[in-house]
């Protein structure tokens, strides 16, 4: 497994036009229980199972293990999905030597824009851009369902 270190922020004001690329993404989750998830997600035609563990303290890094499946494979096990399907566009925005995922949501979550960025360790510095407003201290998971 991989160490997953990432930092959340609500996002205000135009990324849009910052973004170098974007697509879009619809996931589920097989489960949501607190402390490790089982994902799917369909992005550019390929499909995707993604399993993460629980947050540390710090709520920056959690374990996360992800294998790439076949298109066919994932629309069958977006059927086994919790209700709640997310969809989503993600943008690309470069800031100093990190890029931003910026997801701008539909749906339920019509209105939500939440930009993150992985990082090599818990204190490794970034530059945040322009776009993000308020950092979030809890996981993706949580933010959806509440």
């Amino acid at each position: 497994m991989s160490q997953e270190i990432e930092r959340k922020f609500l996002v205000s004001g135009d990324y849009k036009s910052q973004a170098f690329d974007q697509s879009r993404i619809v996931q589920g989750y097989i489960s949501s229980a607190r402390g490790r998830t089982v994902r799917v997600r369909i992005r550019d035609g390929k499909g995707y199972l993604t399993i993460k563990g629980a947050s540390d303290a710090s709520g920056i890094s959690r374990y996360e293990w992800e294998k790439e499946l076949s298109l066919a494979e994932a629309e069958e096990l977006m059927k086994l999905c919790e209700p709640g399907v997310i969809d989503k566009t993600r943008y690309l925005v470069r800031s100093g030597k990190h890029i931003f995922e910026v997801d701008e949501f539909y749906g339920e979550n019509e209105g939500l824009v939440v930009a993150e960025v992985e990082l090599g360790s818990e204190d490794e510095v970034f530059v945040k851009p322009a776009l993000s407003e308020k950092r979030l201290r809890v996981t993706f998971a949580t933010i959806i369902r509440s």
